[in-house]
């Protein structure tokens, strides 16, 4: 794996930002270097892979969760690993790094790369891919939605932790809401409920804070 340096530099001249990815191919990951966004234009595993009556061809669905270090991205991961992917669909992860942020730390791609692996363990049949994208964090899951195809996007909701949050919203609900809105997907909010009561509360431009048992 090239050092974690020479993953992220923003290349010069234009807004385009370095990224990388990882697949799980079987129990084998596959680490990819990618120079800007416009080469994950075809990153489309969406195709023939037998088995179909259409000629051979079977369209899967792809699921993509926007993960970080929080505790409500992981939910919303594990949301979409359990309820949203079935067999043979695809799973990215993708994982924005700000612009500003220093692009030699490996933590960013390491929580992708560990991510990534805990999903295919958990689940081997769902295929799994993790990306690590240097950008704007709104532009840059809107344009990967409409790159890759994506069917359905799960992004996870923090759990208000007081009265002021209730009233003013955070930055978190705010990023939710404009994906929600502007997403050229069916786009889901999910927030864990705590262990007393179970199940999540989920959020989508039709309805919003429906709980889900489960």
């Amino acid at each position: 794996m090239p050092s974690s340096g020479s993953i992220f530099r923003q290349l010069s001249g234009r807004e385009v930002w370095r990224s990388a990815s990882w697949r799980w191919v079987g129990n084998t990951e596959e680490y990819c270097e990618r120079s800007n966004l416009k080469e994950m234009e075809g990153l489309n595993m969406y195709g023939n892979f037998g088995g179909g009556d259409n000629g051979g061809v079977v369209m899967r669905k792809r699921v993509m969760v926007v993960v970080d270090q929080t505790s409500h991205s992981k939910h919303a991961m594990m949301f979409a690993l359990t309820h949203v992917a079935n067999n043979g669909d695809f799973l990215t992860l993708l994982h924005v790094i700000p612009p500003t942020h220093k692009t030699s730390d490996p933590s960013s791609h390491y929580l992708a790369s560990s991510l990534g692996s805990l999903c295919k363990a958990c689940k081997p049949e769902v295929e799994i891919e993790a990306l690590v994208i240097q950008g704007p964090k709104l532009s840059t899951v809107l344009s990967q939605v409409k790159k890759l195809e994506v069917s359905v996007l799960v992004l996870g909701k923090k759990r208000s932790s007081s009265f002021f949050n209730c009233l003013c919203g955070t930055s978190s609900d705010e990023f939710v809401g404009q994906c929600i809105s502007n997403a050229d997907c069916l786009t889901i909010g999910v927030r864990k409920q705590s262990k007393g009561v179970g199940g999540y509360l989920i959020s989508t431009r039709w309805q919003k804070n429906f709980w889900l048992l489960a």
